[in-house]
C-alpha cells in the first residue's frame, strides 16, 4: 500500500523562533505557527478559528528562521506530519508535529517578514559572508534536436 505524508501551512509565528544545537553541532529550530480559517456557521455568522501548530526545522533553515523571522512574522512551512510519543508521570503522551522541510518567508518589511537580521545582532552574522573561493558548479545542458549541417537557416 501506498503512503503520503505531505503538509503545506500558511500562518503566522505565535512566539519567537527557538534556535538550539544538537551535541554533534546541527542546528534545530522550533516555531510555533498560527493557521487561521475563517468559516460561517448556520446562523451565518463568520467564526474565526485558529489551529495552533509546533513545527521543527533543521539545518540552513532553522538558522534563517532564527535570524530573520520574529513572533508574528507570516510564513510558509512544506514538511511532513511526525507523531512524538513518550511517558510523562506514568502517563503515555503524544503530540503531532510538523517536520519543516522548506520555508518560505512571507511578507515585506513592514509586516514582519524578511525583515533583516533580529535586533541585538550583529548585521553580518545575519547575512554571511561572501566566500570567494565557492564556485557554482557548470550547468549540463541536454542535447536538443540539431539541423542537418546543410540546412542554411534564412
Amino acid at each position: 500500500m501506498a503512503s503520503y505524508n505531505r503538509v503545506i501551512l500558511i500562518g503566522n509565528l505565535t512566539r519567537d523562533p527557538d534556535l538550539r544545537y544538537t551535541p554533534s553541532g546541527m542546528p534545530v529550530c522550533e516555531i510555533g505557527l498560527a493557521v487561521n480559517d475563517r468559516r460561517r456557521t448556520p446562523e451565518g455568522e463568520w467564526v474565526e478559528e485558529a489551529t495552533f501548530i509546533d513545527v521543527t526545522l533543521w539545518a540552513k533553515q532553522a538558522e534563517t528562521c532564527s535570524q530573520f523571522l520574529t513572533k508574528g512574522a507570516p510564513v510558509l512551512i512544506e514538511g511532513r506530519l511526525k507523531l512524538d510519543q513518550w511517558e510523562q508521570e506514568g502517563q503515555k503522551r503524544s503530540k503531532l508535529r510538523v517536520v519543516g522541510e522548506r520555508m518560505q518567508m512571507l511578507g515585506g518589511r513592514a509586516n514582519g517578514g524578511n525583515n533583516g537580521p533580529r535586533p541585538g545582532r550583529d548585521e553580518s552574522e545575519a547575512y554571511g559572508s561572501y566566500d570567494s573561493s565557492y564556485t557554482p558548479a557548470p550547468r549540463q545542458q541536454q542535447p536538443g534536436p540539431q539541423p542537418p549541417a546543410d540546412d542554411i537557416p534564412f
